[in-house]
């Protein structure tokens, strides 16, 4: 029979008491800021006490979960609605604390079961599908739509146009996601941690795997400690504190990762139309707003204000911190070709990490048959979808240079737990 330490023992004791703290702090602190990130957007005034089932809506999209629209406009308008986006500032925050409940009973140890581990996690998950269920059938609600006063107005009465748009969680899909969310968010609590044990059969691939994700880690935090920077920074100089906030709030890893693929070279395409604001720098919202599908990338940016080129050197100087840090934490013996390797593949794979969840489609509409469409604030669309291939051959090559160049700057790094080189009092 095997023996259990105490850490495993205290694991299995309270495990379902500190599951329970941990999905409640990861879904309370992921309602905590959608709350504030939609109260500064302005959503603590709609209607029918709607504000909390518009937090618990962002909170289910920020875990990968679907909230579909729906409209309804009389017997002779019709309406159309539609919304994908996630608020990546809410998903940061959920995974953090997640991970970091999940870790926590696991530290200061060497080893640990793979029964135990999986037990751990299916603690979890079984609370968190049930915090999520709650969640879902909660992402609900009905608004009335304002025509304003003038024509608009005159002819929703004349045809008896009332609209409404309405958005419901799919709840089925959003547990199906939502689980894939959270086994993605431990599979990388494992992979980043170098203090978190794995179980024995899995040793030998944590010196190969542990150093590139906690990079790839490194690197997507440090481009929003980066971008929330600069957007105080913007916020003290040219105002517009509260807007700032919500994107702070909500979307500000969707900004700042979108800036770090297009500064290596990549291209995104979309389009924006009617009354939808990015919010994001007024540049982006020029080059995507034209009558056709506008190109995103470093030469439509400098077109319209030179100074984006200074992405390149931004993402230069983060990349190279990057593939220090990989080279860092890897055995001595590795070479600069391996570091360079391992830096492509792992920052690929961001690069599509990002690519999945950056993509944005938004539209509404209200119409009339006999008319068209109304127009005048009632109808918009926006999109923004990357060309994944080019993003991932610019990735796999600046991946190469940086993480040969990180090797090299590395090579004389103190590395945790290696024996010097030399006798002690004998110099190297």
């Amino acid at each position: 029979m095997s023996q259990r330490t105490p850490s495993g023992r205290a694991v299995a004791r309270h495990g379902w008491v500190r599951a329970v703290a941990t999905v409640l702090a990861g879904l309370v602190a992921m309602g905590v800021v959608a709350a504030l990130g939609l109260w500064a957007a302005g959503a603590a005034d709609l209607p029918d006490g709607a504000f909390p089932r518009v937090v618990a809506a962002t909170v289910v999209t920020a875990v990968g979960g679907t909230v579909e629209l729906s409209g309804n406009a009389g017997d002779l308008a019709e309406t159309q609605a539609g919304l994908t986006v996630i608020p990546l500032s809410v998903t940061l925050v959920g995974a953090l604390v997640v991970a970091a409940g999940f870790l926590r009973p696991l530290r200061h140890r060497a080893v640990t079961g793979a029964a135990e581990l999986a037990g751990w996690a299916a603690r979890i998950t079984v609370l968190w599908l049930l915090g999520l269920l709650g969640l879902a059938f909660g992402a609900r609600q009905t608004f009335a739509i304002s025509l304003d006063n003038g024509t608009i107005s005159d002819i929703g009465d004349l045809f008896d146009v009332s609209p409404e748009v309405g958005f419901t969680a799919n709840v089925p899909l959003t547990l199906l996601l939502g689980l894939l969310w959270l086994a993605g968010v431990l599979v990388l609590a494992l992979l980043v941690s170098r203090g978190a044990p794995l179980p024995a059969r899995l040793l030998r691939y944590q010196e190969s795997v542990r150093p590139a994700a906690y990079a790839m880690v490194v690197l997507l935090l440090a481009c929003v400690a980066v971008g929330i920077v600069i957007a105080l920074v913007a916020a003290a100089t040219h105002g517009h504190p509260a807007e700032t906030t919500a994107v702070i709030l909500l979307g500000m890893p969707n900004l700042v990762w979108l800036a770090l693929t297009i500064g290596m070279g990549a291209t995104w395409e979309g389009h924006v139309d009617g009354s939808f604001a990015l919010p994001m720098p007024r540049v982006l919202d020029e080059v995507l707003r034209t009558p056709d599908v506008s190109t995103l990338n470093l030469a439509t940016l400098t077109d319209h204000d030179g100074r984006w080129w200074w992405l390149v050197v931004v993402d230069a100087v983060l990349l190279l911190v990057a593939a220090f840090v990989l080279a860092a934490r890897s055995p001595a013996r590795m070479r600069a070709w391996q570091h360079a390797v391992r830096m492509a593949v792992a920052l690929a794979l961001t690069v599509v990490m990002i690519c999945l969840v950056g993509r944005v489609s938004a539209h509404y509409g209200l119409s009339l048959p006999v008319i068209g469409d109304l127009g005048g604030g009632l109808s918009g669309n926006l999109s923004l979808q990357p060309k994944v291939w080019t993003a991932l051959g610019f990735a796999v090559l600046w991946g190469l240079v940086t993480g040969f160049l990180g090797g090299l700057l590395a090579r004389r790094a103190h590395r945790h737990g290696e024996a010097p080189l030399s006798a002690p009092g004998v110099p190297p």
